[in-house]
Protein backbone atom coordinates (compact mmCIF):
# COMPACT_ATOMS: atom_id res chain seq x y z
CA UNK A 1 0.00 0.00 0.00
CA UNK A 2 1.34 3.45 -0.90
CA UNK A 3 1.24 6.55 1.28
CA UNK A 4 -2.17 7.56 -0.10
CA UNK A 5 -3.69 4.29 1.04
CA UNK A 6 -4.24 2.95 -2.48
CA UNK A 7 -3.29 -0.67 -2.94
CA UNK A 8 -1.70 -2.03 -6.08
CA UNK A 9 -4.88 -4.00 -6.78
CA UNK A 10 -6.93 -0.84 -6.44
CA UNK A 11 -4.65 0.92 -8.91
CA UNK A 12 -5.06 -1.93 -11.38
CA UNK A 13 -8.86 -1.78 -11.51
CA UNK A 14 -9.68 1.90 -11.17
CA UNK A 15 -10.78 3.76 -14.26
CA UNK A 16 -10.43 7.34 -15.42
CA UNK A 17 -13.27 9.81 -15.74
CA UNK A 18 -12.69 12.15 -18.65
CA UNK A 19 -14.63 15.32 -19.32
CA UNK A 20 -14.33 18.42 -21.41
CA UNK A 21 -12.65 19.99 -18.41
CA UNK A 22 -9.59 18.01 -19.47
CA UNK A 23 -9.36 20.08 -22.64
CA UNK A 24 -9.62 23.36 -20.75
CA UNK A 25 -6.96 22.24 -18.30
CA UNK A 26 -4.59 21.27 -21.12
CA UNK A 27 -5.16 24.59 -22.89
CA UNK A 28 -4.45 26.58 -19.74
CA UNK A 29 -1.26 24.60 -19.19
CA UNK A 30 -0.12 25.11 -22.82
CA UNK A 31 -0.54 21.41 -23.40
CA UNK A 32 -2.75 21.78 -26.46
CA UNK A 33 -1.81 20.13 -29.74
CA UNK A 34 -2.44 22.05 -32.96
CA UNK A 35 -5.80 21.21 -34.55
CA UNK A 36 -4.83 21.46 -38.21
CA UNK A 37 -5.39 18.01 -39.74
CA UNK A 38 -8.14 17.47 -42.31
CA UNK A 39 -9.80 14.37 -43.74
CA UNK A 40 -7.28 14.18 -46.60
CA UNK A 41 -4.43 14.29 -44.09
CA UNK A 42 -5.94 11.40 -42.14
CA UNK A 43 -6.39 9.36 -45.31
CA UNK A 44 -2.74 9.92 -46.21
CA UNK A 45 -1.66 8.89 -42.70
CA UNK A 46 -3.86 5.79 -42.77
CA UNK A 47 -2.80 4.59 -46.22
CA UNK A 48 0.87 5.37 -45.64
CA UNK A 49 0.92 3.58 -42.29
CA UNK A 50 -0.94 0.54 -43.62
CA UNK A 51 0.58 -0.22 -47.02
CA UNK A 52 4.09 -1.41 -46.29
CA UNK A 53 6.69 -3.07 -48.45
CA UNK A 54 5.51 -6.46 -47.23
CA UNK A 55 2.75 -6.60 -49.83
CA UNK A 56 5.43 -6.65 -52.55
CA UNK A 57 6.69 -9.94 -51.07
CA UNK A 58 3.65 -11.33 -49.27
CA UNK A 59 1.72 -12.02 -52.45
CA UNK A 60 4.13 -14.71 -53.63
CA UNK A 61 4.46 -16.44 -50.26
CA UNK A 62 0.75 -16.62 -49.45
CA UNK A 63 -0.35 -17.54 -52.98
CA UNK A 64 2.23 -20.32 -53.31
CA UNK A 65 1.85 -21.84 -49.84
CA UNK A 66 -1.73 -21.13 -48.76
CA UNK A 67 -4.35 -19.59 -51.02
CA UNK A 68 -3.38 -20.08 -54.66
CA UNK A 69 -5.56 -18.03 -57.05
CA UNK A 70 -7.97 -17.46 -54.14
CA UNK A 71 -5.53 -14.93 -52.67
CA UNK A 72 -7.91 -12.16 -53.71
CA UNK A 73 -10.63 -13.67 -51.54
CA UNK A 74 -8.12 -13.99 -48.69
CA UNK A 75 -7.40 -10.26 -48.91
CA UNK A 76 -11.13 -9.53 -48.91
CA UNK A 77 -11.82 -11.67 -45.83
CA UNK A 78 -8.86 -10.15 -44.01
CA UNK A 79 -10.09 -6.68 -44.95
CA UNK A 80 -13.53 -7.41 -43.52
CA UNK A 81 -11.96 -8.68 -40.30
CA UNK A 82 -9.78 -5.57 -40.08
CA UNK A 83 -12.85 -3.41 -40.70
CA UNK A 84 -14.52 -4.84 -37.60
CA UNK A 85 -11.60 -3.66 -35.49
CA UNK A 86 -11.58 -0.36 -37.37
CA UNK A 87 -15.23 0.22 -36.48
CA UNK A 88 -14.39 -0.24 -32.80
CA UNK A 89 -11.55 2.27 -33.03
CA UNK A 90 -13.79 4.72 -34.91
CA UNK A 91 -16.53 4.57 -32.29
CA UNK A 92 -14.18 4.99 -29.35
CA UNK A 93 -12.29 7.79 -31.10
CA UNK A 94 -15.59 9.69 -31.26
CA UNK A 95 -16.62 8.90 -27.70
CA UNK A 96 -13.21 9.42 -26.07
CA UNK A 97 -11.13 11.69 -28.34
CA UNK A 98 -7.53 11.56 -27.18
CA UNK A 99 -4.02 11.11 -28.53
CA UNK A 100 -3.65 8.03 -26.34
CA UNK A 101 -5.57 5.78 -28.76
CA UNK A 102 -6.07 2.24 -27.40
CA UNK A 103 -4.31 3.11 -24.13
CA UNK A 104 -6.78 5.92 -23.43
CA UNK A 105 -9.84 3.84 -24.33
CA UNK A 106 -8.69 0.99 -22.12
CA UNK A 107 -8.01 3.33 -19.20
CA UNK A 108 -11.58 4.65 -19.32
CA UNK A 109 -13.41 1.36 -19.93
CA UNK A 110 -11.27 -1.40 -18.40
CA UNK A 111 -8.83 -0.13 -15.83
CA UNK A 112 -5.47 1.39 -15.12
CA UNK A 113 -3.49 -1.84 -14.95
CA UNK A 114 -4.59 -3.14 -18.35
CA UNK A 115 -4.18 0.35 -19.82
CA UNK A 116 -0.59 0.42 -18.55
CA UNK A 117 0.20 -2.89 -20.25
CA UNK A 118 -1.55 -1.81 -23.45
CA UNK A 119 0.38 1.45 -23.48
CA UNK A 120 3.72 -0.31 -23.15
CA UNK A 121 2.71 -2.96 -25.68
CA UNK A 122 1.97 -0.20 -28.19
CA UNK A 123 5.24 1.56 -27.41
CA UNK A 124 7.22 -1.64 -27.99
CA UNK A 125 5.16 -2.45 -31.08
CA UNK A 126 5.81 0.91 -32.72
CA UNK A 127 9.49 0.95 -31.72
CA UNK A 128 10.25 -2.54 -33.00
CA UNK A 129 8.19 -1.93 -36.13
CA UNK A 130 10.05 1.31 -36.88
CA UNK A 131 13.42 -0.38 -36.35
CA UNK A 132 12.54 -3.36 -38.53
CA UNK A 133 11.21 -1.14 -41.32
CA UNK A 134 14.28 1.11 -41.21
CA UNK A 135 16.62 -1.88 -41.54
CA UNK A 136 14.74 -2.91 -44.67
CA UNK A 137 15.57 0.32 -46.50
CA UNK A 138 19.24 -0.28 -47.32
CA UNK A 139 18.71 -3.57 -49.26
CA UNK A 140 16.10 -1.85 -51.46
CA UNK A 141 18.21 1.28 -51.81
CA UNK A 142 21.20 -0.83 -52.88
CA UNK A 143 19.40 -1.80 -56.09
CA UNK A 144 19.83 1.72 -57.44
CA UNK A 145 23.59 1.53 -56.73
CA UNK A 146 24.16 -1.82 -58.44
CA UNK A 147 24.15 -3.86 -55.23
CA UNK A 148 25.15 -3.36 -51.61
CA UNK A 149 28.80 -3.06 -52.63
CA UNK A 150 27.93 0.11 -54.52
CA UNK A 151 26.33 1.87 -51.57
CA UNK A 152 28.26 4.80 -50.07
CA UNK A 153 30.32 3.71 -47.09
CA UNK A 154 28.27 5.72 -44.60
CA UNK A 155 25.08 3.97 -45.74
CA UNK A 156 26.37 0.41 -46.17
CA UNK A 157 26.03 -2.25 -43.52
CA UNK A 158 29.18 -3.24 -41.62
CA UNK A 159 30.01 -6.17 -39.37
CA UNK A 160 31.88 -5.37 -36.14
CA UNK A 161 34.89 -7.75 -35.94
CA UNK A 162 34.83 -10.13 -33.02
CA UNK A 163 31.24 -9.33 -32.04
CA UNK A 164 29.40 -10.45 -35.13
CA UNK A 165 27.04 -7.45 -34.87
CA UNK A 166 25.83 -6.03 -38.18
CA UNK A 167 25.34 -2.29 -37.87
CA UNK A 168 23.08 -0.40 -40.27
CA UNK A 169 23.93 3.33 -40.42
CA UNK A 170 21.33 3.92 -43.14
CA UNK A 171 18.53 2.78 -40.82
CA UNK A 172 19.65 5.03 -37.97
CA UNK A 173 20.11 8.05 -40.26
CA UNK A 174 16.64 7.59 -41.74
CA UNK A 175 15.03 7.38 -38.29
CA UNK A 176 16.81 10.56 -37.19
CA UNK A 177 15.57 12.34 -40.33
CA UNK A 178 11.99 11.25 -39.68
CA UNK A 179 12.31 12.24 -36.01
CA UNK A 180 13.55 15.71 -36.95
CA UNK A 181 10.68 16.07 -39.41
CA UNK A 182 8.15 15.13 -36.73
CA UNK A 183 9.69 17.66 -34.34
CA UNK A 184 9.24 20.46 -36.88
CA UNK A 185 5.47 20.03 -36.88
CA UNK A 186 2.58 17.72 -37.68
CA UNK A 187 1.73 19.63 -40.87
CA UNK A 188 5.21 19.20 -42.36
CA UNK A 189 5.46 15.53 -41.41
CA UNK A 190 2.03 14.73 -42.86
CA UNK A 191 2.96 16.55 -46.07
CA UNK A 192 6.10 14.42 -46.39
CA UNK A 193 4.12 11.26 -45.73
CA UNK A 194 1.55 12.29 -48.34
CA UNK A 195 4.30 12.69 -50.94
CA UNK A 196 5.95 9.31 -50.35
CA UNK A 197 2.56 7.60 -50.09
CA UNK A 198 1.53 9.12 -53.43
CA UNK A 199 4.68 7.73 -55.06
CA UNK A 200 3.92 4.30 -53.61
CA UNK A 201 0.33 4.39 -54.85
CA UNK A 202 1.54 5.43 -58.31
CA UNK A 203 3.87 2.41 -58.36
CA UNK A 204 0.99 0.14 -57.34
CA UNK A 205 -1.26 1.65 -60.02
CA UNK A 206 1.48 0.98 -62.58
CA UNK A 207 1.50 -2.68 -61.51
CA UNK A 208 -2.29 -2.85 -61.82
CA UNK A 209 -2.58 -1.07 -65.18
CA UNK A 210 0.48 -2.55 -66.91
CA UNK A 211 -0.16 -5.99 -65.45
CA UNK A 212 -3.83 -5.84 -66.42
CA UNK A 213 -2.89 -4.98 -69.99
CA UNK A 214 -0.53 -7.97 -70.15
CA UNK A 215 -3.21 -10.23 -68.66
CA UNK A 216 -5.81 -9.25 -71.27
CA UNK A 217 -3.22 -9.68 -74.02
CA UNK A 218 -2.15 -13.16 -72.88
CA UNK A 219 -5.54 -14.45 -71.76
CA UNK A 220 -5.00 -14.55 -67.96
CA UNK A 221 -2.82 -17.63 -68.17
CA UNK A 222 -2.37 -17.76 -64.40
CA UNK A 223 -5.99 -18.77 -63.91
CA UNK A 224 -6.04 -21.54 -66.54
CA UNK A 225 -5.33 -24.30 -64.02
CA UNK A 226 -6.67 -27.81 -63.66
CA UNK A 227 -6.61 -27.44 -59.86
CA UNK A 228 -9.29 -24.74 -59.99
CA UNK A 229 -9.62 -21.52 -58.05
CA UNK A 230 -9.18 -23.14 -54.63
CA UNK A 231 -6.23 -25.56 -54.97
CA UNK A 232 -5.72 -25.60 -51.18
CA UNK A 233 -9.43 -25.63 -50.37
CA UNK A 234 -11.29 -23.20 -48.17
CA UNK A 235 -8.95 -23.99 -45.28
CA UNK A 236 -5.99 -22.76 -47.30
CA UNK A 237 -7.87 -19.64 -48.29
CA UNK A 238 -8.71 -18.88 -44.64
CA UNK A 239 -5.13 -19.60 -43.59
CA UNK A 240 -3.97 -17.13 -46.22
CA UNK A 241 -6.38 -14.50 -44.92
CA UNK A 242 -4.89 -14.93 -41.44
CA UNK A 243 -1.42 -14.25 -42.85
CA UNK A 244 -2.39 -11.20 -44.92
CA UNK A 245 -4.45 -9.73 -42.06
CA UNK A 246 -1.36 -8.00 -40.71
CA UNK A 247 -0.99 -6.10 -43.99
CA UNK A 248 -4.01 -4.05 -42.84
CA UNK A 249 -2.46 -2.96 -39.55
CA UNK A 250 -1.78 0.77 -39.46
CA UNK A 251 -5.21 2.39 -39.46
CA UNK A 252 -4.95 2.76 -35.68
CA UNK A 253 -2.29 5.42 -36.25
CA UNK A 254 -5.11 7.77 -37.23
CA UNK A 255 -6.66 7.60 -33.77
CA UNK A 256 -3.42 8.78 -32.15
CA UNK A 257 -3.80 12.11 -34.00
CA UNK A 258 -7.38 12.71 -32.83
CA UNK A 259 -6.44 15.78 -30.77
CA UNK A 260 -4.87 17.35 -33.87
CA UNK A 261 -7.89 16.94 -36.16
CA UNK A 262 -10.11 19.93 -36.91
CA UNK A 263 -13.32 17.91 -36.88
CA UNK A 264 -12.48 14.57 -35.21
CA UNK A 265 -16.02 13.28 -34.75
CA UNK A 266 -16.55 13.35 -38.52
CA UNK A 267 -13.08 12.98 -40.03
CA UNK A 268 -11.59 10.22 -37.85
CA UNK A 269 -14.23 7.55 -38.71
CA UNK A 270 -14.20 8.58 -42.37
CA UNK A 271 -10.41 8.61 -42.47
CA UNK A 272 -10.20 5.12 -41.01
CA UNK A 273 -12.88 3.75 -43.32
CA UNK A 274 -11.62 5.33 -46.54
CA UNK A 275 -7.97 4.45 -45.96
CA UNK A 276 -8.84 0.84 -45.12
CA UNK A 277 -11.09 0.57 -48.19
CA UNK A 278 -8.39 1.97 -50.48
CA UNK A 279 -5.80 -0.45 -49.09
CA UNK A 280 -8.15 -3.41 -49.53
CA UNK A 281 -8.94 -2.42 -53.12
CA UNK A 282 -5.25 -2.02 -54.02
CA UNK A 283 -4.32 -5.34 -52.43
CA UNK A 284 -7.09 -7.19 -54.28
CA UNK A 285 -6.37 -5.60 -57.66
CA UNK A 286 -2.64 -6.32 -57.43
CA UNK A 287 -3.27 -9.94 -56.44
CA UNK A 288 -5.72 -10.39 -59.33
CA UNK A 289 -3.21 -9.05 -61.84
CA UNK A 290 -0.09 -10.86 -60.61
CA UNK A 291 -1.92 -14.18 -60.28
CA UNK A 292 -3.21 -13.66 -63.82
CA UNK A 293 0.33 -13.21 -65.13
CA UNK A 294 2.03 -16.14 -63.39
CA UNK A 295 0.58 -19.41 -62.04
CA UNK A 296 0.69 -19.44 -58.26
CA UNK A 297 3.05 -22.44 -58.11
CA UNK A 298 5.63 -20.65 -60.30
CA UNK A 299 5.81 -17.44 -58.29
CA UNK A 300 9.10 -16.14 -57.00
CA UNK A 301 8.91 -16.01 -53.20
CA UNK A 302 11.30 -13.06 -52.82
CA UNK A 303 10.31 -10.77 -55.70
CA UNK A 304 6.95 -12.00 -57.07
CA UNK A 305 5.92 -8.74 -58.76
CA UNK A 306 9.27 -7.89 -60.35
CA UNK A 307 9.75 -11.48 -61.52
CA UNK A 308 6.27 -11.53 -63.04
CA UNK A 309 7.09 -8.53 -65.23
CA UNK A 310 10.55 -9.91 -66.02
CA UNK A 311 8.90 -13.03 -67.46
CA UNK A 312 7.28 -10.78 -70.07
CA UNK A 313 10.50 -8.96 -70.95
CA UNK A 314 9.87 -5.91 -68.76
CA UNK A 315 13.02 -6.07 -66.66
CA UNK A 316 13.01 -2.28 -66.26
CA UNK A 317 9.81 -2.56 -64.22
CA UNK A 318 11.88 -3.76 -61.27
CA UNK A 319 13.01 -0.17 -60.68
CA UNK A 320 9.43 1.09 -60.47
CA UNK A 321 8.45 -1.74 -58.14
CA UNK A 322 11.52 -1.15 -55.98
CA UNK A 323 10.77 2.57 -55.81
CA UNK A 324 7.27 1.69 -54.63
CA UNK A 325 8.66 -0.64 -51.98
CA UNK A 326 11.18 1.99 -50.87
CA UNK A 327 8.56 4.72 -50.50
CA UNK A 328 6.24 2.26 -48.76
CA UNK A 329 8.97 1.61 -46.19
CA UNK A 330 9.47 5.34 -45.63
CA UNK A 331 5.74 5.97 -45.22
CA UNK A 332 5.41 3.04 -42.83
CA UNK A 333 8.37 4.31 -40.83
CA UNK A 334 6.68 7.68 -40.41
CA UNK A 335 3.47 5.93 -39.41
CA UNK A 336 5.34 3.88 -36.81
CA UNK A 337 7.11 6.82 -35.17
CA UNK A 338 4.22 9.32 -35.34
CA UNK A 339 1.86 7.74 -32.74
CA UNK A 340 4.42 6.68 -30.16
CA UNK A 341 5.26 10.16 -28.75
CA UNK A 342 1.55 10.85 -28.39
CA UNK A 343 1.01 7.68 -26.39
CA UNK A 344 3.95 8.63 -24.16
CA UNK A 345 2.38 12.07 -23.79
CA UNK A 346 -1.01 10.60 -22.82
CA UNK A 347 0.57 8.30 -20.23
CA UNK A 348 2.58 11.18 -18.79
CA UNK A 349 -0.57 13.29 -18.51
CA UNK A 350 -2.11 10.53 -16.40
CA UNK A 351 0.93 10.36 -14.13
CA UNK A 352 2.07 6.96 -15.39
CA UNK A 353 5.31 8.37 -16.84
CA UNK A 354 7.54 11.34 -15.94
CA UNK A 355 5.84 14.66 -16.66
CA UNK A 356 8.44 15.89 -19.18
CA UNK A 357 7.04 13.42 -21.73
CA UNK A 358 3.83 15.50 -21.82
CA UNK A 359 5.56 18.81 -22.55
CA UNK A 360 4.48 20.34 -25.86
CA UNK A 361 6.59 22.86 -27.72
CA UNK A 362 4.76 26.20 -27.90
CA UNK A 363 5.97 26.95 -31.44
CA UNK A 364 5.57 23.59 -33.16
CA UNK A 365 2.76 22.23 -30.93
CA UNK A 366 4.48 18.84 -30.89
CA UNK A 367 5.58 16.70 -27.89
CA UNK A 368 9.23 17.24 -28.72
CA UNK A 369 10.77 15.43 -25.75
CA UNK A 370 8.68 12.32 -26.40
CA UNK A 371 9.50 12.45 -30.10
CA UNK A 372 13.24 12.76 -29.48
CA UNK A 373 13.20 9.91 -26.96
CA UNK A 374 11.30 7.75 -29.44
CA UNK A 375 13.75 8.51 -32.24
CA UNK A 376 16.85 7.80 -30.14
CA UNK A 377 15.51 4.46 -28.89
CA UNK A 378 14.32 3.31 -32.33
CA UNK A 379 17.53 4.45 -34.03
CA UNK A 380 19.66 2.59 -31.49
CA UNK A 381 17.75 -0.63 -32.08
CA UNK A 382 17.87 -0.22 -35.85
CA UNK A 383 21.58 0.57 -35.85
CA UNK A 384 22.96 -2.35 -33.88
CA UNK A 385 20.29 -5.05 -33.55
CA UNK A 386 18.65 -7.54 -35.85
CA UNK A 387 15.07 -6.97 -34.75
CA UNK A 388 13.61 -9.67 -36.98
CA UNK A 389 13.56 -12.06 -34.00
CA UNK A 390 11.38 -9.58 -32.12
CA UNK A 391 8.88 -9.16 -34.96
CA UNK A 392 6.48 -11.60 -33.29
CA UNK A 393 6.09 -9.18 -30.39
CA UNK A 394 4.62 -6.63 -32.81
CA UNK A 395 1.86 -9.04 -33.77
CA UNK A 396 1.11 -9.91 -30.15
CA UNK A 397 0.96 -6.25 -29.12
CA UNK A 398 -1.35 -5.44 -32.01
CA UNK A 399 -3.74 -8.30 -31.32
CA UNK A 400 -3.81 -7.47 -27.61
CA UNK A 401 -4.66 -3.84 -28.38
CA UNK A 402 -7.37 -4.86 -30.86
CA UNK A 403 -8.88 -7.21 -28.27
CA UNK A 404 -9.03 -4.65 -25.47
CA UNK A 405 -10.49 -2.01 -27.81
CA UNK A 406 -13.24 -4.41 -28.88
CA UNK A 407 -13.95 -5.29 -25.25
CA UNK A 408 -14.04 -1.59 -24.39
CA UNK A 409 -16.82 -1.14 -26.94
CA UNK A 410 -18.74 -4.00 -25.30
CA UNK A 411 -18.35 -2.36 -21.91
CA UNK A 412 -19.60 0.99 -23.20
CA UNK A 413 -22.53 -0.66 -24.94
CA UNK A 414 -23.73 -3.11 -22.29
CA UNK A 415 -22.48 -1.93 -18.90
CA UNK A 416 -24.97 0.59 -17.45
CA UNK A 417 -23.86 4.19 -18.09
CA UNK A 418 -23.88 4.92 -14.37
CA UNK A 419 -21.01 2.45 -14.00
CA UNK A 420 -18.92 3.76 -16.91
CA UNK A 421 -18.51 7.47 -16.31
CA UNK A 422 -18.40 8.64 -19.92
CA UNK A 423 -19.21 12.35 -20.14
CA UNK A 424 -22.18 13.54 -22.16
CA UNK A 425 -19.99 15.88 -24.18
CA UNK A 426 -18.14 12.89 -25.60
CA UNK A 427 -21.15 10.64 -26.03
CA UNK A 428 -22.93 13.25 -28.13
CA UNK A 429 -20.04 13.35 -30.59
CA UNK A 430 -20.83 9.86 -31.78
CA UNK A 431 -24.17 10.83 -33.25
CA UNK A 432 -22.88 13.11 -35.99
CA UNK A 433 -19.66 11.35 -36.87
CA UNK A 434 -19.57 7.60 -36.75
CA UNK A 435 -23.31 6.85 -37.11
CA UNK A 436 -23.44 7.52 -40.84
CA UNK A 437 -20.23 5.66 -41.56
CA UNK A 438 -20.79 2.64 -39.33
CA UNK A 439 -24.50 2.32 -40.01
CA UNK A 440 -25.37 2.09 -36.31
CA UNK A 441 -27.48 4.21 -33.98
CA UNK A 442 -25.35 5.53 -31.16
CA UNK A 443 -26.71 8.99 -30.44
CA UNK A 444 -26.70 10.56 -27.03
CA UNK A 445 -30.34 9.59 -26.59
CA UNK A 446 -29.15 6.04 -25.92
CA UNK A 447 -27.14 7.32 -22.99
CA UNK A 448 -28.95 10.27 -21.33
CA UNK A 449 -26.64 12.99 -20.03
CA UNK A 450 -28.05 12.73 -16.54
CA UNK A 451 -26.57 9.22 -16.31
CA UNK A 452 -23.04 10.52 -16.70
CA UNK A 453 -20.58 11.89 -14.19
CA UNK A 454 -19.22 15.17 -15.52
CA UNK A 455 -17.23 18.14 -14.40
CA UNK A 456 -14.32 16.51 -12.65
CA UNK A 457 -11.31 15.39 -14.69
CA UNK A 458 -9.91 13.52 -11.72
CA UNK A 459 -10.00 9.81 -11.06
CA UNK A 460 -13.08 8.42 -9.36
CA UNK A 461 -13.23 7.59 -5.70
CA UNK A 462 -11.17 4.48 -4.99
CA UNK A 463 -13.85 2.58 -3.14
CA UNK A 464 -16.48 3.34 -5.78
CA UNK A 465 -14.13 2.15 -8.51
CA UNK A 466 -13.55 -1.17 -6.78
CA UNK A 467 -17.29 -1.76 -6.53
CA UNK A 468 -17.83 -0.86 -10.19
CA UNK A 469 -15.10 -3.24 -11.28
CA UNK A 470 -17.15 -6.13 -9.90
CA UNK A 471 -19.64 -5.97 -12.77
CA UNK A 472 -20.03 -9.52 -14.25
CA UNK A 473 -18.69 -8.38 -17.62
CA UNK A 474 -15.42 -7.44 -15.94
CA UNK A 475 -14.98 -10.99 -14.63
CA UNK A 476 -15.30 -12.28 -18.20
CA UNK A 477 -12.97 -9.54 -19.42
CA UNK A 478 -10.15 -10.33 -17.01
CA UNK A 479 -10.39 -14.09 -17.63
CA UNK A 480 -10.34 -13.56 -21.40
CA UNK A 481 -7.42 -11.14 -21.24
CA UNK A 482 -5.38 -13.52 -19.08
CA UNK A 483 -6.10 -16.44 -21.42
CA UNK A 484 -5.45 -14.37 -24.53
CA UNK A 485 -2.20 -12.92 -23.29
CA UNK A 486 -0.93 -16.27 -22.01
CA UNK A 487 -1.72 -18.17 -25.21
CA UNK A 488 -0.42 -15.44 -27.51
CA UNK A 489 2.75 -14.89 -25.54
CA UNK A 490 3.40 -18.62 -25.27
CA UNK A 491 3.11 -18.95 -29.04
CA UNK A 492 5.59 -16.14 -29.57
CA UNK A 493 7.96 -17.52 -26.94
CA UNK A 494 8.08 -20.86 -28.75
CA UNK A 495 8.59 -19.13 -32.08
CA UNK A 496 11.33 -16.84 -30.76
CA UNK A 497 13.03 -19.55 -28.73
CA UNK A 498 13.68 -17.00 -26.00
CA UNK A 499 11.89 -18.52 -23.06
CA UNK A 500 11.95 -15.61 -20.66
CA UNK A 501 12.02 -12.50 -22.86
CA UNK A 502 8.37 -11.51 -22.69
CA UNK A 503 7.95 -12.69 -19.13
CA UNK A 504 10.75 -10.39 -17.99
CA UNK A 505 9.27 -7.62 -20.10
CA UNK A 506 5.83 -7.81 -18.47
CA UNK A 507 7.32 -8.22 -14.99
CA UNK A 508 9.34 -5.04 -15.49
CA UNK A 509 6.17 -3.27 -16.65
CA UNK A 510 4.36 -4.22 -13.44
CA UNK A 511 7.24 -2.97 -11.27
CA UNK A 512 7.40 0.30 -13.21
CA UNK A 513 3.63 0.64 -12.91
CA UNK A 514 3.72 0.31 -9.11
CA UNK A 515 6.63 2.76 -8.89
CA UNK A 516 5.00 5.50 -10.95
CA UNK A 517 1.62 5.11 -9.27
CA UNK A 518 3.30 5.72 -5.92
CA UNK A 519 5.61 8.56 -6.88
CA UNK A 520 4.28 10.27 -10.00
CA UNK A 521 0.51 9.91 -10.15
Amino acid sequence: MNPNGITLLGSLIRRKNVDSADDARREQASQQLAKILTLLDLIAIGIGSTIGAGVYILIGTVARDHSGPALTVSFLIAGIAAALSAFCYAELACRCPSAGSAYHYTYICVGEGVAWLIGWSLILEYTISASAVARGVSPNLALFFGGEEGLPNFLARHTIPGLGIVVDPCAAILIFIVTALLCIGIRESVLAQTIVTSVNICAMLFVIIAGGYLCFRTGWVGYNLSSGYFPFGTNGMLAGSAVVFFSYIGFDTITSTTEEVKNPKRDVPLGIGISLSVCCALYMLISIVILGLVPYYSMDLDTPISSAFADYGMDWAVYIVTMGALTALCATLMGSILPQPRILMAMARDGLLPSFFSEINKKTHVPVMSTIATGIFAATLAFCMDVSQLAGMVSVGTLLAFTTVAISVLIIRYVPPTEIALPSSHSESVGSGSDDFLGIHLTSSNYPPENYVSGSPLLMDEQKECVQALHPLHYILWVELCWYAASSYWFVLIKMNQNSALGKQEASHVHLFHFFRQHAS
